[in-house]
């Protein structure tokens, strides 16, 4: 996505979205996609004789994909164009079980976050990777693709921010309640129901607290939502074994910075 003087818009015509698992119930909408003329299917196995798609199948891979045009989203923006933002929200898929679920960003934070584009990687999903979950950086979220240095993108997103006087949350799809294989992975029933009300504005109104490692500000409540899950800190059984997780993954951020 780009974002000018006009507001945001699309470099790019389609979606690129994880199949692995995906069933009519929980997405109904990426599910019919993988049935559609004009998608391509990614490590997908299939049986021979029937050609019937196991999207649940992850002998190939974990990393299972499905690419589709814009156009298979019956409610997707056909102009591919929106005005300026009210809210930012960065994604992060915390496979450690640190990130809250969702937290709310000073315009500092938003640049910390940005610069470092933290997320992590799971067994399965690349060669080479073993069991244990490994973090990754990649500056911007999209280092390879960005032609000048991150701090000059940085400094374009933090005016943006101050003009438009933009709110931002950084949203954790991982794990919850401990590390992968231990925690459970957040539903995206719950995902959503934040980031609607991050975006109508109810969050706004909620009271928040601060996480001591990162020092970011959660919610303690959002209709729908478990509130048990809010809190990364209270989700794990052992506390003292989440702070020294959290200490862990802090040290790898500040060795990325």
């Amino acid at each position: 996505h780009g974002w000018s003087d006009r507001g945001v818009f699309n470099f790019e015509g389609g979606c690129y979205a994880k199949a692995i698992n995906l069933s009519k119930e929980s997405e109904p909408e990426i599910y019919e996609c993988t049935r559609k003329f004009g998608t391509i299917l990614e490590n997908v196995a299939f049986n021979v004789d029937t050609r019937r798609l196991d999207l649940d199948d992850a002998s190939l891979t974990e990393n299972t994909r499905a690419a589709y045009p814009i156009t298979h989203i019956p409610t997707a923006e056909r102009s591919k164009t929106g005005g300026h933002p009210e809210n930012i929200i960065m994604l992060t898929a915390d496979a450690f079980g640190i990130m809250p679920p969702i937290s709310r960003l000073t315009p500092e934070q938003t640049l910390y976050h940005f610069i470092s584009g933290y997320t992590s990687k799971i067994g399965g999903t690349e060669i080479g990777l073993g069991k244990e979950p490994q973090a990754t950086f990649s500056a911007c979220f999209g280092a390879p693709f960005m032609a000048l240095h991150p701090y000059a993108y940085a400094q374009l997103l933090r005016e943006k921010i101050k003009k438009y006087n933009v709110r931002c949350w950084l949203v954790n799809t991982g794990w919850v309640g401990g590390p992968y294989g231990i925690g459970n992975r957040i539903k995206l029933k719950y995902t959503r129901q934040m980031v609607k009300a991050a975006l109508d504005g109810t969050l706004e109104n909620s009271s928040f607290v601060e996480e001591k490692v990162f020092g970011l500000k959660i919610p303690e409540e959002c209709q729908d939502v478990p509130k048990e899950i809010l809190n990364p800190v209270q989700a794990w059984k052992n506390q003292s074994d989440y702070m020294e997780k959290a200490s862990e993954l802090a040290k790898k951020f500040r060795e990325n910075f």
